[in-house]
């Protein structure tokens, strides 16, 4: 048992960065942490993490000691939770990490489900408009919404999301409906951005046609009810997500143009930490949003 929970200490603080952090997860004092890590050097002869006064990082034996560890303690709980789900019970905690619009107009009501179907599952949702780190900050899986660069985590496409170019009714009378995708180019443009940058906004047209699009930005943002809203104000056009804009098109806050285009190819993935294999209860919720988003949204969100 003492040598079980030196593994998971070791592993807590590898993924946290810090003792600290790693001891408000385990639910245990510093010095408990510090202790449980300093016996299992001390009992392997090496050290395992490089301290610093500004960061901790692995040794060479301690990033290798972290892969095995985890797989270690994955397979404990994975059959663990076998034996629970004979009686048909899942439980522990449960990690995700969501863009928040995202979580608050589709995720919500699929959580709500999954939870009183897994009452001894403990869910811990983190949303924000952000790509957290799954590894260092202890997530088990996150959905994620663009288009996922090269990388190291294992990632299962979901649905497209399908982009919507929309304005209040009164901008584009303003402005004029615009006819092809290049009548946008003039237009004063509310954009979508984790980083603050503006990348080009892509198009593919019904006959085949495809392009690119630089409009002059209006101002940029990381919210996309924010930039819903402000385009309902007539403060430019936005191109967002069918699911944030379709309460607002159905109320005729938002009015919808060149809907026979496609724009800026993007995508809702399930993504996992590349070091563990998904739990008996993370796969439950995969399975969970795949059959829900099948479901209520079988043309993509």
């Amino acid at each position: 048992m003492r040598r079980l929970m030196e593994l998971e200490t070791f592993v807590a603080v590898a993924r946290a960065g810090s003792i600290s952090k790693a001891a408000e997860r385990l639910g245990v004092a510093k010095s408990v942490v510090s202790r449980r890590l300093a016996d299992l050097e001390e009992r392997l002869g090496t050290p395992l993490i490089s301290r610093t006064t500004r960061r901790m990082s692995l040794t060479g034996q301690g990033d290798g000691l972290l892969q095995r560890a985890e797989a270690i303690l994955d397979d404990i709980e994975d059959a663990e939770a076998a034996v629970r789900s004979v009686h048909g019970e899942l439980s522990g905690r449960l990690r995700v990490a969501a863009p928040l619009s995202f979580g608050l107009i589709v995720l919500q009501p699929l959580v709500a489900e999954f939870a009183s179907a897994n009452p001894k599952v403990l869910i811990d949702i983190d949303l924000a408009d952000r790509n957290v780190d799954l590894v260092q900050e202890g997530f088990d899986v996150a959905l994620r919404i663009g288009q996922l660069a090269d990388s190291s985590l294992v990632a299962r496409k979901v649905a497209p999301v399908r982009m919507v170019v929309a304005a209040a009714p009164a901008f584009w009378e303003r402005h004029g409906t615009p006819k092809t995708p290049h009548d946008l180019e003039d237009l004063p443009c509310l954009y979508y951005s984790r980083t603050g940058k503006m990348a080009p906004i892509r198009y593919w047209g019904p006959q085949g046609a495809r392009g690119t699009l630089s409009p002059p930005a209006r101002f940029v943002a990381n919210n996309g009810d924010f930039m819903a809203m402000a385009a309902a104000q007539e403060l430019g056009f936005v191109i967002g997500p069918r699911f944030i804009v379709a309460k607002a098109l159905a109320e005729g806050s938002l009015a919808a143009v060149l809907t026979d285009h496609a724009w800026s190819d993007s995508s809702l993935y399930l993504v996992y930490p590349p070091t563990r294999r998904p739990s008996a209860r993370v796969r439950a919720f995969a399975d969970a949003v795949l059959a829900s988003l099948k479901a209520d949204y079988p043309d993509g969100l």
